[in-house]
Protein backbone atom coordinates (compact mmCIF):
# COMPACT_ATOMS: atom_id res chain seq x y z
CA UNK A 1 0.00 0.00 0.00
CA UNK A 2 2.75 2.59 0.57
CA UNK A 3 4.44 2.14 -2.66
CA UNK A 4 0.65 3.05 -4.09
CA UNK A 5 0.46 5.79 -2.36
CA UNK A 6 3.90 7.06 -3.04
CA UNK A 7 3.49 6.57 -7.23
CA UNK A 8 0.05 8.42 -6.57
CA UNK A 9 2.40 11.30 -5.07
CA UNK A 10 4.64 10.94 -7.62
CA UNK A 11 2.30 11.20 -10.23
CA UNK A 12 0.51 14.21 -8.69
CA UNK A 13 3.93 15.53 -8.06
CA UNK A 14 4.71 15.32 -11.99
CA UNK A 15 1.74 16.83 -12.83
CA UNK A 16 1.83 19.84 -10.74
CA UNK A 17 4.81 20.61 -12.32
CA UNK A 18 4.04 19.57 -15.90
CA UNK A 19 0.66 21.41 -15.87
CA UNK A 20 2.00 24.97 -15.93
CA UNK A 21 5.34 24.55 -18.10
CA UNK A 22 2.65 23.56 -20.86
CA UNK A 23 0.77 26.64 -19.98
CA UNK A 24 3.40 28.88 -20.12
CA UNK A 25 4.71 27.56 -23.37
CA UNK A 26 1.44 27.76 -25.16
CA UNK A 27 0.98 31.33 -23.79
CA UNK A 28 4.57 32.10 -24.84
CA UNK A 29 3.85 30.24 -28.32
CA UNK A 30 1.10 32.44 -28.93
CA UNK A 31 2.38 35.88 -27.80
CA UNK A 32 5.02 35.21 -30.44
CA UNK A 33 2.69 34.26 -32.93
CA UNK A 34 0.88 37.53 -32.36
CA UNK A 35 3.94 39.42 -32.48
CA UNK A 36 5.27 38.24 -35.60
CA UNK A 37 3.07 38.75 -38.61
CA UNK A 38 2.93 36.25 -41.16
CA UNK A 39 4.43 36.86 -44.98
CA UNK A 40 1.00 37.35 -46.06
CA UNK A 41 0.60 41.17 -43.76
CA UNK A 42 3.90 42.07 -44.56
CA UNK A 43 3.43 41.82 -47.58
CA UNK A 44 0.16 44.23 -47.25
CA UNK A 45 2.03 46.71 -45.10
CA UNK A 46 4.84 46.76 -48.23
CA UNK A 47 1.43 47.46 -50.79
CA UNK A 48 -0.19 49.91 -48.66
CA UNK A 49 0.59 53.52 -49.97
CA UNK A 50 0.50 55.83 -46.40
CA UNK A 51 -1.33 59.44 -46.12
CA UNK A 52 1.62 62.04 -45.69
CA UNK A 53 -0.59 63.18 -43.05
CA UNK A 54 -0.07 60.12 -40.68
CA UNK A 55 3.55 59.50 -42.28
CA UNK A 56 6.80 60.54 -39.76
CA UNK A 57 8.96 58.98 -42.70
CA UNK A 58 7.65 60.57 -45.95
CA UNK A 59 6.87 64.08 -44.26
CA UNK A 60 10.94 63.72 -43.27
CA UNK A 61 11.90 62.92 -47.04
CA UNK A 62 9.99 65.47 -47.97
CA UNK A 63 10.86 68.18 -45.92
CA UNK A 64 13.48 70.68 -45.80
CA UNK A 65 15.33 70.51 -42.28
CA UNK A 66 19.01 71.56 -43.60
CA UNK A 67 17.78 74.74 -44.71
CA UNK A 68 16.17 78.34 -43.63
CA UNK A 69 15.00 80.99 -46.22
CA UNK A 70 14.73 84.54 -46.36
CA UNK A 71 13.63 86.50 -49.36
CA UNK A 72 13.58 83.55 -51.75
CA UNK A 73 17.18 82.35 -50.64
CA UNK A 74 18.27 78.89 -48.96
CA UNK A 75 20.97 78.82 -46.74
CA UNK A 76 23.13 75.58 -44.83
CA UNK A 77 21.19 75.14 -41.09
CA UNK A 78 24.47 75.95 -39.42
CA UNK A 79 22.42 76.51 -36.40
CA UNK A 80 18.55 76.80 -35.70
CA UNK A 81 18.07 80.29 -36.16
CA UNK A 82 21.17 81.25 -38.78
CA UNK A 83 20.35 83.19 -41.22
CA UNK A 84 23.59 85.25 -41.76
CA UNK A 85 24.84 87.20 -44.63
CA UNK A 86 28.11 86.32 -43.42
CA UNK A 87 27.49 83.15 -45.11
CA UNK A 88 24.59 83.96 -47.96
CA UNK A 89 27.46 84.56 -50.51
CA UNK A 90 29.22 81.31 -50.24
CA UNK A 91 25.63 79.02 -49.74
CA UNK A 92 26.31 76.13 -52.35
CA UNK A 93 30.33 77.52 -53.49
CA UNK A 94 32.68 75.04 -53.61
CA UNK A 95 35.53 74.99 -50.70
CA UNK A 96 38.39 75.84 -52.74
CA UNK A 97 36.08 79.18 -54.51
CA UNK A 98 34.98 80.38 -51.41
CA UNK A 99 38.84 80.38 -49.60
CA UNK A 100 39.87 81.76 -52.66
CA UNK A 101 37.28 85.14 -52.61
CA UNK A 102 37.85 85.24 -48.55
CA UNK A 103 41.39 85.80 -49.26
CA UNK A 104 41.10 88.09 -51.65
CA UNK A 105 38.32 90.86 -49.88
CA UNK A 106 40.85 89.92 -46.62
CA UNK A 107 44.06 91.09 -48.99
CA UNK A 108 43.64 95.26 -48.72
CA UNK A 109 46.99 95.84 -49.59
CA UNK A 110 46.85 93.14 -52.85
CA UNK A 111 50.14 91.74 -51.76
CA UNK A 112 48.92 88.63 -52.05
CA UNK A 113 50.03 87.62 -48.13
CA UNK A 114 47.77 88.62 -45.32
CA UNK A 115 49.94 89.55 -42.61
CA UNK A 116 48.17 89.34 -38.93
CA UNK A 117 46.40 92.68 -38.82
CA UNK A 118 44.72 92.07 -42.45
CA UNK A 119 43.46 88.98 -41.22
CA UNK A 120 42.36 90.39 -37.50
CA UNK A 121 40.53 93.26 -39.29
CA UNK A 122 38.83 90.93 -41.87
CA UNK A 123 37.69 88.67 -38.81
CA UNK A 124 36.36 91.72 -36.57
CA UNK A 125 34.61 93.01 -39.59
CA UNK A 126 32.93 89.58 -39.96
CA UNK A 127 32.51 89.20 -36.21
CA UNK A 128 30.69 92.56 -36.11
CA UNK A 129 28.88 92.11 -38.56
CA UNK A 130 27.35 88.55 -37.35
CA UNK A 131 26.30 90.42 -34.09
CA UNK A 132 25.06 92.76 -36.03
CA UNK A 133 22.50 90.78 -37.68
CA UNK A 134 22.24 88.49 -34.75
CA UNK A 135 20.38 91.48 -32.38
CA UNK A 136 18.25 93.12 -35.60
CA UNK A 137 16.80 89.57 -36.25
CA UNK A 138 15.91 88.41 -32.48
CA UNK A 139 12.89 90.45 -32.13
CA UNK A 140 11.39 89.35 -35.55
CA UNK A 141 11.85 85.59 -34.80
CA UNK A 142 10.73 86.09 -30.96
CA UNK A 143 7.40 87.30 -32.91
CA UNK A 144 7.39 84.56 -35.22
CA UNK A 145 7.47 82.27 -32.20
CA UNK A 146 5.38 84.17 -29.27
CA UNK A 147 1.85 83.45 -30.86
CA UNK A 148 -0.03 81.26 -28.16
CA UNK A 149 -0.75 83.51 -26.34
CA UNK A 150 1.51 86.82 -27.49
CA UNK A 151 2.46 87.81 -24.21
CA UNK A 152 5.89 88.65 -24.38
CA UNK A 153 7.42 85.46 -23.56
CA UNK A 154 8.43 82.38 -25.30
CA UNK A 155 7.04 79.16 -23.69
CA UNK A 156 9.27 75.83 -24.22
CA UNK A 157 5.85 74.94 -26.18
CA UNK A 158 5.86 77.35 -28.52
CA UNK A 159 9.35 76.79 -29.33
CA UNK A 160 9.00 73.23 -30.10
CA UNK A 161 5.71 73.77 -31.86
CA UNK A 162 7.83 76.20 -33.85
CA UNK A 163 10.61 73.85 -34.08
CA UNK A 164 8.32 71.04 -35.71
CA UNK A 165 7.01 73.14 -38.03
CA UNK A 166 9.92 74.80 -39.42
CA UNK A 167 10.82 70.90 -40.54
CA UNK A 168 7.38 70.45 -41.87
CA UNK A 169 5.77 68.46 -39.79
CA UNK A 170 1.63 68.81 -40.00
CA UNK A 171 -0.45 70.73 -37.34
CA UNK A 172 -2.24 67.10 -36.79
CA UNK A 173 1.79 65.84 -35.60
CA UNK A 174 2.46 68.28 -33.58
CA UNK A 175 -0.98 68.71 -32.16
CA UNK A 176 -0.63 65.19 -30.99
CA UNK A 177 3.04 64.89 -30.47
CA UNK A 178 4.15 63.20 -27.79
CA UNK A 179 7.93 65.19 -26.18
CA UNK A 180 8.50 62.20 -24.27
CA UNK A 181 9.12 59.81 -26.65
CA UNK A 182 9.32 61.73 -29.61
CA UNK A 183 7.97 58.93 -32.28
CA UNK A 184 8.84 59.38 -35.89
CA UNK A 185 11.27 61.59 -35.48
CA UNK A 186 15.09 60.99 -36.81
CA UNK A 187 17.24 60.35 -33.88
CA UNK A 188 19.68 63.86 -35.28
CA UNK A 189 16.37 65.68 -34.64
CA UNK A 190 16.18 63.83 -30.78
CA UNK A 191 19.26 64.88 -30.15
CA UNK A 192 18.84 68.55 -31.43
CA UNK A 193 15.70 68.68 -29.38
CA UNK A 194 18.03 67.10 -26.46
CA UNK A 195 20.56 70.09 -26.86
CA UNK A 196 18.12 72.93 -27.43
CA UNK A 197 16.44 71.96 -23.80
CA UNK A 198 19.98 71.73 -22.53
CA UNK A 199 20.33 75.67 -23.97
CA UNK A 200 16.99 76.69 -23.02
CA UNK A 201 17.30 75.77 -19.28
CA UNK A 202 20.89 77.82 -19.01
CA UNK A 203 19.26 81.04 -20.79
CA UNK A 204 15.98 80.89 -18.42
CA UNK A 205 17.45 82.97 -15.40
CA UNK A 206 13.90 84.06 -14.41
CA UNK A 207 11.60 81.13 -15.54
CA UNK A 208 12.48 77.94 -16.74
CA UNK A 209 9.43 77.38 -18.45
CA UNK A 210 9.84 80.41 -20.48
CA UNK A 211 12.36 82.96 -21.95
CA UNK A 212 12.55 86.73 -21.91
CA UNK A 213 13.39 88.66 -25.49
CA UNK A 214 16.94 88.83 -24.22
CA UNK A 215 16.79 85.63 -22.60
CA UNK A 216 15.80 84.59 -26.26
CA UNK A 217 19.00 86.02 -27.22
CA UNK A 218 21.04 84.34 -24.87
CA UNK A 219 19.44 80.77 -26.35
CA UNK A 220 19.40 81.64 -29.64
CA UNK A 221 23.10 83.60 -30.01
CA UNK A 222 24.57 83.02 -26.34
CA UNK A 223 27.86 85.03 -27.86
CA UNK A 224 25.29 88.55 -28.51
CA UNK A 225 23.33 88.71 -25.37
CA UNK A 226 24.55 91.23 -22.85
CA UNK A 227 23.26 89.08 -20.22
CA UNK A 228 25.59 86.29 -20.82
CA UNK A 229 28.58 89.36 -21.18
CA UNK A 230 27.65 90.42 -17.73
CA UNK A 231 27.73 87.02 -16.37
CA UNK A 232 30.94 86.81 -18.05
CA UNK A 233 32.18 90.13 -16.11
CA UNK A 234 31.39 88.98 -13.00
CA UNK A 235 33.31 85.50 -13.27
CA UNK A 236 36.00 87.98 -13.83
CA UNK A 237 35.86 90.05 -10.64
CA UNK A 238 35.34 86.80 -9.27
CA UNK A 239 38.51 85.39 -10.50
CA UNK A 240 41.33 88.42 -9.95
CA UNK A 241 39.40 90.83 -7.67
CA UNK A 242 40.99 89.82 -4.94
CA UNK A 243 40.34 92.79 -2.70
CA UNK A 244 36.65 92.87 -3.44
CA UNK A 245 36.07 96.29 -4.76
CA UNK A 246 35.01 95.78 -8.27
CA UNK A 247 37.66 97.30 -9.47
CA UNK A 248 40.83 95.19 -11.54
CA UNK A 249 44.26 96.40 -11.44
CA UNK A 250 46.99 95.43 -13.70
CA UNK A 251 48.55 93.39 -10.77
CA UNK A 252 45.48 91.51 -9.85
CA UNK A 253 45.03 90.73 -13.62
CA UNK A 254 48.80 89.69 -14.72
CA UNK A 255 49.50 87.60 -11.44
CA UNK A 256 47.80 85.13 -10.94
CA UNK A 257 47.16 83.40 -7.50
CA UNK A 258 46.11 79.88 -6.20
CA UNK A 259 45.14 78.61 -2.92
CA UNK A 260 47.69 76.25 -1.63
CA UNK A 261 47.42 73.95 1.51
CA UNK A 262 46.06 75.79 4.92
CA UNK A 263 47.37 79.65 4.60
CA UNK A 264 49.87 79.36 1.89
CA UNK A 265 49.77 80.82 -1.18
CA UNK A 266 51.05 80.21 -4.26
CA UNK A 267 52.18 83.22 -6.59
CA UNK A 268 51.75 82.13 -10.38
CA UNK A 269 53.54 84.17 -12.91
CA UNK A 270 52.86 82.53 -16.31
CA UNK A 271 53.36 84.49 -19.45
CA UNK A 272 52.52 87.81 -17.22
CA UNK A 273 54.24 90.31 -19.16
CA UNK A 274 51.84 89.10 -21.91
CA UNK A 275 48.87 89.36 -19.44
CA UNK A 276 49.97 93.20 -18.45
CA UNK A 277 50.43 94.12 -21.90
CA UNK A 278 46.62 93.20 -22.71
CA UNK A 279 45.60 94.46 -19.51
CA UNK A 280 47.65 98.05 -20.76
CA UNK A 281 46.49 97.59 -24.64
CA UNK A 282 42.43 96.14 -24.40
CA UNK A 283 41.33 96.48 -20.94
CA UNK A 284 41.89 99.64 -19.25
CA UNK A 285 41.03 101.79 -21.73
CA UNK A 286 41.24 105.36 -19.99
CA UNK A 287 44.89 104.10 -18.55
CA UNK A 288 44.31 104.89 -14.86
CA UNK A 289 45.58 101.69 -13.98
CA UNK A 290 42.09 100.42 -13.05
CA UNK A 291 39.30 98.62 -15.12
CA UNK A 292 35.68 98.53 -13.97
CA UNK A 293 32.90 97.13 -14.99
CA UNK A 294 32.60 98.90 -17.93
CA UNK A 295 35.73 98.49 -19.22
CA UNK A 296 35.32 94.95 -18.77
CA UNK A 297 32.05 94.46 -20.83
CA UNK A 298 33.83 95.49 -23.37
CA UNK A 299 36.74 93.50 -22.91
CA UNK A 300 34.38 90.44 -23.08
CA UNK A 301 32.02 91.49 -25.92
CA UNK A 302 32.80 89.80 -28.85
CA UNK A 303 33.25 92.98 -30.94
CA UNK A 304 36.28 93.66 -29.16
CA UNK A 305 39.51 93.43 -31.12
CA UNK A 306 40.85 91.33 -28.75
CA UNK A 307 39.03 88.26 -30.14
CA UNK A 308 39.80 88.83 -33.99
CA UNK A 309 43.20 89.66 -32.89
CA UNK A 310 43.47 85.90 -30.41
CA UNK A 311 41.70 84.22 -33.48
CA UNK A 312 44.03 85.88 -36.37
CA UNK A 313 47.32 84.77 -34.25
CA UNK A 314 45.90 81.25 -33.64
CA UNK A 315 45.06 81.00 -37.78
CA UNK A 316 48.63 81.89 -38.29
CA UNK A 317 50.49 79.73 -35.54
CA UNK A 318 47.99 76.31 -37.55
CA UNK A 319 48.54 77.23 -41.46
CA UNK A 320 51.84 79.77 -41.18
CA UNK A 321 54.18 76.62 -43.01
CA UNK A 322 57.03 78.74 -43.66
CA UNK A 323 56.83 80.81 -41.26
CA UNK A 324 57.42 84.34 -42.44
CA UNK A 325 54.34 85.79 -40.02
CA UNK A 326 52.07 85.52 -42.93
CA UNK A 327 49.44 83.50 -44.77
CA UNK A 328 49.46 83.05 -48.41
CA UNK A 329 46.36 81.79 -50.06
CA UNK A 330 48.55 78.10 -50.98
CA UNK A 331 48.99 78.20 -47.27
CA UNK A 332 45.16 78.29 -46.67
CA UNK A 333 44.25 75.78 -49.19
CA UNK A 334 46.74 73.57 -47.11
CA UNK A 335 44.11 73.70 -44.76
CA UNK A 336 40.84 73.81 -45.58
CA UNK A 337 38.98 72.59 -43.03
CA UNK A 338 40.67 74.88 -40.27
CA UNK A 339 39.53 78.51 -42.31
CA UNK A 340 36.02 76.82 -42.80
CA UNK A 341 35.54 76.28 -40.05
CA UNK A 342 37.38 79.44 -38.45
CA UNK A 343 35.43 83.20 -38.10
CA UNK A 344 37.50 84.18 -40.95
CA UNK A 345 34.86 82.52 -42.88
CA UNK A 346 31.95 80.96 -41.06
CA UNK A 347 31.55 83.32 -38.01
CA UNK A 348 28.28 82.04 -36.98
CA UNK A 349 29.03 78.56 -36.49
CA UNK A 350 32.80 79.30 -35.13
CA UNK A 351 30.46 81.19 -32.30
CA UNK A 352 27.89 78.69 -31.48
CA UNK A 353 30.64 75.76 -31.28
CA UNK A 354 32.36 77.40 -28.91
CA UNK A 355 29.10 78.66 -26.99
Amino acid sequence: MNIIKKIKYLDCLRWSYTVPVLCYLAFFFMIWMLAVPLKQNIKIVKDLKLDPEDSFEIRIKNSNFNTDKKGGQEFVEKNEYLVNSNDEEYTNKDSTKVLMEVFQKADKDRNKKLDSRELAQWIRRKIVEHIFIAVSTNLDLFKQIDVSPQNGVITWKEYHTYFLKKRGFSDKYVDDHDERRHKGLQRSLKEKIMRDKASWMEAARSNPDSLTLDEFLSFTHPESSVTNQLVLVDELFDKFDRDGDELLTENEFAVLQTEGNGDETLIVRQDENERRAEFRKTIDLNGDGKADRRELLHYVAPQSPRHSEHEAEALLALADNDHDQMLSLDEILAHPDLFLKSKMVDTARSFHDEF
